[in-house]
């Protein structure tokens, strides 16, 4: 094998472009001796591999590459974002439409939580854009309940620790209130499991809903909830700096994020009871 080669790709990097998984999780099928090199058991991801190389996931060998793509997805409430869940919970990737093949998602949102979600054929691709260093802001609007100022939500822009969990600054601003109620914008660019209902539960407020609008450069807009539409490539890669092949250069730290529309979250649709 070719472990100690200064040429190829690392075989985990490998097994993510051809969509099968992330990253991530192709290291935990090396881990598991599911990934064969050459007819070797793989017990390592620093191997690297070659054009020339034959790797087998599960005794199947990589199909070729398809063209990174990119999709935009109008999560709807009641689905949890992975591929199977240990509870039998509907899932994203079962609702989603046969044809787009084998996808992952950029992140992950809640069971309960609406709205963008962005999804790729390419693991890798999920893994560089979801990664904190990355610098995308995610942004939703969120329906509190409960009784909130704006200066209690400023006090968030510094950051807070919850239960021993460091969070990040977070943007929170009132665009609305009635009684109770509060439609909140939020921003963010950790994006830490379940992160918006903790943060707001520490200030005594409850999360009646949360929907993401927002992704990076990339909005929910009018996508309709349940709906997904793949965005055009010269887009996304001119947003990203991805080539054609695939290659996936450094996040550059001035990105022209485009703010989004000012549309309430309840437009264009009404919600059974």
């Amino acid at each position: 094998m070719a472990e100690d080669s200064e040429k190829g790709e690392r075989i985990a990097k490998v097994i993510a472009r051809a969509g099968i998984c992330s990253r991530r999780d192709a290291e935990k099928l090396i881990a598991e001796g599911r990934v064969m090199l050459d007819g070797e058991i793989v017990t390592t991801p620093a191997v690297k591999v070659g054009d020339n190389n034959l790797v087998q996931v599960d005794g199947k060998p990589l199909g070729e590459p398809e063209p990174a793509r990119l999709w935009r997805y109008n999560k709807p409430a009641g689905l949890v974002t992975t591929h199977k869940d240990e509870k039998g919970r509907p899932t994203v990737f079962a609702a989603l439409p046969a044809k787009l093949g084998r996808v992952v998602s950029v992140g992950r949102l809640d069971f309960n939580s609406e709205g963008l979600l962005l999804l790729t054929n390419d693991g890798e691709i999920a893994r560089r854009l979801e990664i904190p260093s990355s610098g995308w802001v995610r942004k939703y609007r969120a329906r509190l309940f409960g009784k909130v100022t704006q200066n209690d939500l400023d006090k968030l822009a510094t950051g807070t620790t919850i239960a021993g969990v460091a969070y990040g600054p977070i943007i929170a601003d009132i665009e609305r209130s009635k009684g109770m109620y509060s439609w909140v914008l939020v921003s963010l660019k950790e994006g830490k499991n379940r992160e918006v209902k903790r943060v707001m539960e520490s200030l005594g407020l409850k999360v009646a809903r949360l929907i993401r609008i927002s992704y990076g450069p990339f909005q929910l807009g009018q996508l309709a909830e349940g709906q997904v539409e793949e965005i055009p490539a010269r887009l996304w890669r001119e947003q990203l700096g991805i080539g054609r092949k695939k290659k996936v250069e450094a996040a550059a730290h001035d990105a022209p994020w485009k703010s989004p529309g000012k549309s309430g979250p309840e437009k264009g649709r009404s919600r059974k009871k």
